[in-house]
């Protein structure tokens, strides 16, 4: 019987990776099957782990086997609202200059304290906002804000307590988990 990750107790877990066999959880089906959560390749879906919603979720990811040669890393999916998406028609200097206003490093903020937070990088990217970031809290992140299915979806890819993803690396993952989504969440 597989190994699994379960709670949000076993975040040490997950960052260093959840093992299992056969591979682990790699997609899940979200509000009423409205939307899939889909995990980049190297890295599962932590059973039980996030919240669900009536109308929105959050999902956590970690690699899915210790031994595996993916970056060991935590990523965070959130997925708002219907009808949320409509964030994303301000464009990117309009987010760029919200992220980067206290308010939106307040927003951004583990601890909400504008004062704890630097945006290091706003960019677009495709449809895809990219922010890189340093919290004192938590150390140095990536997330990318997208509209999909009508819903604004945030992917959050940050390492090991206590260390930051290699360079290069936290902006790739968050734009793997983006496209893995992409696919997955396609019109029918």
């Amino acid at each position: 019987m597989a190994r699994v990750c379960a709670g949000l107790a076993v975040v040490a877990v997950i960052l260093s990776g959840c093992v299992t066999s056969g591979g682990g959880i790699r997609s899940v089906a979200l509000l009423d099957g409205s939307f899939t959560a889909v995990a980049p390749a190297g890295y599962c879906i932590a059973p039980g782990a996030g919240q669900r919603g009536a109308d929105s979720a959050v999902v956590l990811m970690g690699r899915c086997s210790a031994r595996s040669e993916v970056e060991p890393a935590m990523l965070t999916l959130s997925v708002g609202e219907a009808g949320s998406a409509g964030a994303m028609s301000a464009g990117g200097e309009a987010l760029a200059a919200y992220f980067t206003s206290a308010e939106g490093r307040a927003a951004l903020g583990r601890d909400g304290r504008a004062q704890d937070v630097r945006v290091l990088s706003a960019v677009m990217s495709g449809d895809a906002f990219l922010l890189h970031v340093a919290d004192a809290a938590v150390g140095d992140y990536w997330r990318a804000l997208t509209g999909l299915r009508g819903r604004l979806v945030t992917v959050s890819a940050a390492g090991p307590e206590g260390s930051a993803l290699p360079a290069g690396k936290g902006r790739a993952l968050v734009e793997a988990a983006l496209a893995a989504l992409e696919r997955a969440n396609q019109p029918r």
